[in-house]
């Protein structure tokens, strides 16, 4: 009778997977015990029926078998100059003999989401200042891949690989997930080789997440650790229904997964990649053109709102989408399209979200009365040149700030890029610095610091957020 409980545990291990596994193989290793448990066991979990009582046993291997060779493994490789003199400029023109290369590389995953076209979808941090990217087939075919574009404020990639015999998955409606529905991670973590783990839905439509940029993410407790990045979520018929690109724990990420992840639904994933496609590997947003700002509960009071939510219009730009409508400072929006906006960051969220051209329904507070109006959303330039705004930024070129830094706190506006010598160079100004403020007027965003030089000011003295975080004043003479 003894051998009834190791067949009991080893049965375990076969519903339960590696850990369980793992724990047997242990065991089997003790020396005390472990043989004549081996040689009564192992045959027995060899002959288990494949029903029970007349029903199959339930298993996902039948649909993972159509969905695992549509996801693969992403390498990246980044080329980086080394010297001991660090980004002393100086000493690097001095002695450019002893700069070195250094090769960065790093693991991902990505899915297939056209074998005709060979195009698979991943994160934008997968392959972000990659040099090289291969991919690797789960049949094991390693292909060089081509970039096609990407979109940092959605985290969403497209590369192209050229093949015979490539599967795709195909695209579910992700607008139709529900929480409690099941769903599977299929990737490539920690660089181990292709995992599955399965879970369900925790929630849809998660936003206000610091540092991830435009949201609206799938949670779910399935398994995502770092290098799923990029991998595929399906439901149970095996269609893709997201894109996995985080997980939360608040030790870090290489602690482990805790039941937190988050995925970009495919519906999101569709709309970025047509247009990365149509406009040449850039999204192309829209706005509305205006400021905003929060609802706290003395201005909900003296506006009549029940609550101190929504997003009040402090300016409205001639020629956009909000002018158009006939949208008024002190008007609050709270809800868009049917969904509900209770601060600034949501409607930013909203617009960031649509593609240009897009009809918008705005459900709007005004004089205690409720009104909707409707518009669409206009262009939103990616950039400005310095000097259309004033000859004292001539040389720079201020671009839209990346949207994971307004979700880590940051507003304004980012220095995409200062001409060596120029007048804003001259005065301080560096690449990447972030302008929160300035003497021109108040604003949030690009469009908002452009328009703020309608009238320059005598004294044009820049807020500027710098490496680290530090902060200081620049003169722009």
């Amino acid at each position: 009778m003894r051998p009834l409980p190791t067949l009991l545990t080893l049965s375990l291990a076969a519903a339960f997977g590696g850990f369980a596994a793992t724990a047997i193989r242990d065991g089997l290793e003790t020396p005390a015990q472990a043989a004549p448990a081996a040689a009564t066991a192992v045959p027995a979990v060899a002959a288990l029926p494949a029903v029970v009582s007349g029903q199959p046993l339930p298993s996902l291997a039948p649909m993972l078998a159509k969905v695992t060779p549509a996801v693969v493994s992403v390498h990246t490789k980044q080329r980086v100059k080394v010297s001991p003199f660090g980004g002393d400029p100086m000493f690097r023109r001095m002695f450019p003999e002893l700069t070195q290369e250094r090769i960065n590389e790093s693991l991902g995953s990505g899915v297939i989401v056209d074998a005709q076209r060979g195009y698979v979808l991943t994160n934008h941090h997968v392959i972000e200042g990659a040099d090289e990217v291969s991919i690797t087939l789960a049949d094991g075919r390693t292909l060089k891949a081509e970039f096609l574009g990407s979109d940092p404020d959605t985290d969403v990639a497209l590369m192209r690989i050229t093949a015979p015999n490539l599967i795709a998955l195909p695209l579910a409606n992700s607008d139709a997930l529900r929480v409690g529905d099941f769903v599977v991670a299929v990737g490539n973590p920690f660089g181990i080789g292709q995992t599955v783990t399965s879970g369900i839905v925790s929630a849809v439509g998660r936003t206000g997440l610091r540092g991830l940029g435009f949201q609206n993410f799938i949670q779910t407790d399935a398994s995502i650790n770092p290098g799923n990045s990029g991998g595929a979520l399906v439901n149970l018929n095996g269609e893709l229904v997201g894109i996995n690109t985080a997980s939360f724990n608040p030790r870090g990420s290489m602690a482990g997964n805790i039941g937190l992840g988050f995925a970009i639904p495919t519906s999101l994933a569709r709309n970025i990649m047509g247009q990365l496609i149509a406009n040449n590997g850039v999204v192309i947003r829209g706005t509305l053109g205006l400021e905003t700002q929060a609802v706290d509960a003395r201005l909900a009071q003296g506006l009549g709102l029940d609550e101190a939510r929504g997003a009040l219009v402090t300016q409205v730009y001639s020629g956009g989408g909000a002018a158009a409508a006939g949208l008024k400072p002190g008007d609050v929006i709270v809800a868009a399209n049917g969904e509900r906006i209770d601060d600034p960051d949501a409607l930013r969220n909203f617009e960031g979200l649509q593609a240009v051209g897009s009809r918008v329904a705005l459900d709007v507070r005004r004089d205690g009365k409720v009104i909707q109006l409707n518009t669409s959303l206009r262009e939103q330039p990616k950039s400005f040149q310095g000097l259309e705004m004033d000859p004292r930024l001539a040389g720079a070129v201020f671009a839209e700030l990346p949207e994971r830094l307004r979700q880590s706190g940051y507003s304004g506006v980012l220095v995409e890029s200062v001409a060596r010598g120029s007048r804003a160079a001259q005065n301080g100004l560096q690449k990447d610095d972030i302008v929160t403020a300035a003497t021109s007027g108040k604003f949030e965003d690009l469009s908002g610091f452009r328009a703020s030089f309608t009238q320059a000011p005598a004294q044009l003295i820049l807020r500027v957020v710098r490496g680290g975080g530090r902060q200081g004043n620049l003169p722009m003479q």
